[in-house]
């Protein structure tokens, strides 16, 4: 039997199919967000627990963002770095952070974060 999605097939987005998404990859991120910021606070007020309660924690923290990391690689999006994913779209990626509201970015395949430029000529939300 053939699977009719392929997780972790190359998926291009236009800017408004990428925009349409964002409502979703902002909440995803925004709970992964949360959960991992309460779990660091944790770790960081226990001075007096034994290492390796503190390793299950840290561990419990990476798989937060694995799994947030998967989620957003099953929609299309890779994951780069904490909470920023990129989009691609056929010429290279809409970059998005958390926690802006709106895809305002882009950027070629080779250049990173630092290399984004604001889209011109979009109406955006958060201005």
């Amino acid at each position: 039997m053939e699977n009719i999605v392929e997780i972790g097939t190359k998926r291009k987005f236009s800017h408004s199919e990428a925009q349409d998404l964002l409502p979703l990859i902002y909440r995803l991120t925004e709970k992964a967000h949360a959960e991992v910021k309460r779990m660091m606070s944790l770790i960081e007020a226990m001075k007096n627990v034994p290492q390796t309660r503190i390793k299950v924690m840290e561990d419990d923290v990476q798989k937060t963002i694995e799994a947030w990391q998967c989620k957003i690689q099953k929609l299309g999006g890779v994951p780069k770095g904490y909470w920023l994913v990129d989009l691609d779209n056929g010429s290279g990626y809409f970059c998005w952070k958390f926690p802006e509201k709106d895809i305002k970015y882009s950027h070629g395949y080779q250049e990173g974060f630092t290399g984004r430029k604001e889209i011109p000529g979009r109406c955006h939300k958060d201005q």
